[in-house]
């Protein structure tokens, strides 16, 4: 029986960060996570748990590794072991930690802004320069699209150690093709540039677009990049904060578990428990229906700017939950985020927080009921209409 995403809980209870941060009458759609309830075979993974009564330490186990292994090899045919395999609190632990292990004071991160605000953040965190590559944008009647500045990244390669690679882009929902992969690899391995792909988001296509990772290129990629996963975004339990580093290098790998070591970093239990649940195969089922009601979702959104709001300009995204709005060209004044809680009382994600280039965009997240996303775009039509 499909399953029915029309309903879903009430979210406002006291510490729900996106629920809870704005007055009542602000329709939260902003921060990047669901409002669905987990699949089925996770809470009963976390009730069982629960109810053995006992919480104590627990560690990755060597099974739950070889899941993770298992499900690449499902989704990808991309064959790792179990070895390669380490745990980590979620991927913003995960980059973060890459960046500290690798970087250096004087070659620090590349980033293809406008990118996910975490990304921007890792500067400051290690203290390393961060390299701004911005992708090209180009718009067609009210559609989006951004591409590589392959010359700039060329030239600005060399003064890296890291590559920051969002695949599939948040917040563009952009997939890169293999070519580009290959190619972006190729320029990183050539300049000695360590890749870390950030691939969270590489469950929740839309349509029937399909998805490879970086490392499942080549022999050859794999050994230069360290993958990012997580089930939290894909089966929304990112409040667990469990996520996964896959490194087929051993070099890497050792210098990556001495840091993660070193910081004394440790998944919680239950986030072990749902992962083990999450990558099982068992949570598939709805993982499908979930991408049918994304998809339509993101049609819904795409469907409703065109028509009332053709000012509005906005991408496709072929994945995530997210959207991407650019309000560049109407009469609004100053930021869309600001302008839209105040006057929509919509709280959206602000542009600027993903890099210059998001001045005057907002990301808006459609992972919720299509009742839901239909107050909050009616909300900020007749928000624009008035001016």
């Amino acid at each position: 029986m499909p399953i029915n995403f029309d309903t879903v809980p009430n979210r406002r209870i006291p510490g729900d960060v996106k629920w809870t941060s704005y007055p009542k009458d602000v329709l939260p759609m902003w921060v990047a996570d669901m409002d669905f309830p987990a699949p089925k075979p996770i809470l009963d993974a976390l009730r069982k748990a629960v109810s053995q009564g006992v919480l104590g330490y627990q560690m990755p186990s060597k099974e739950l590794y070889g899941t993770v292994a298992a499900r690449m090899d499902r989704l990808y045919k991309w064959k790792i072991k179990p070895e390669m395999v380490t745990a980590v609190t979620g991927i913003v632990s995960g980059f973060n930690i890459a960046a500290r292990a690798f970087c250096t004071p004087r070659k620090g991160i590349l980033v293809q802004t406008p990118v996910y605000n975490e990304f921007l953040a890792v500067k400051n965190n290690v203290g390393i320069p961060q390299i701004d590559i911005p992708l090209l944008k180009s718009v067609e009647g009210n559609i989006l699209r951004y591409e590589i500045d392959w010359d700039l990244f060329e030239k600005r390669a060399k003064k890296a150690s890291i590559f920051l690679l969002c695949n599939p882009h948040n917040p563009l929902g952009i997939i890169f093709s293999r070519k580009e992969l290959t190619r972006l690899a190729e320029i990183c391995i050539r300049n000695d540039v360590l890749i870390v792909s950030d691939e969270i988001h590489s469950e929740l296509l839309l349509d029937d677009t399909k998805f490879t990772p970086m490392a499942k290129l080549s022999s050859e990629i794999a050994k230069h990049t360290i993958t990012l996963i997580s089930p939290s975004k894909t089966f929304n339990v990112p409040g667990l904060f469990c996520g996964f580093a896959i490194i087929p290098d051993p070099d890497l790998r050792e210098k990556y578990v001495k840091t993660v070591a070193r910081l004394r970093i440790h998944v919680a239990s239950l986030g072990l428990v749902a992962a083990r649940a999450a990558f099982s195969g068992q949570c598939d089922g709805w993982l499908k229906d979930l991408r049918g009601y994304l998809t339509e979702n993101r049609n819904f959104l795409l469907s409703y700017v065109t028509e009332y709001m053709p000012e509005v300009r906005t991408t496709i995204p072929q994945a995530t939950y997210l959207g991407w709005l650019d309000f560049t060209s109407t009469a609004i004044q100053g930021s869309a985020f600001e302008f839209f809680r105040e006057k929509a009382k919509v709280a959206l994600s602000e542009g600027r927080i993903f890099g210059q280039e998001g001045e005057g965009h907002v990301r808006i997240n459609f992972g919720t009921t299509r009742k839901i996303l239909e107050q909050g775009l009616d909300r900020m039509r007749t928000a624009l209409n008035k001016i």
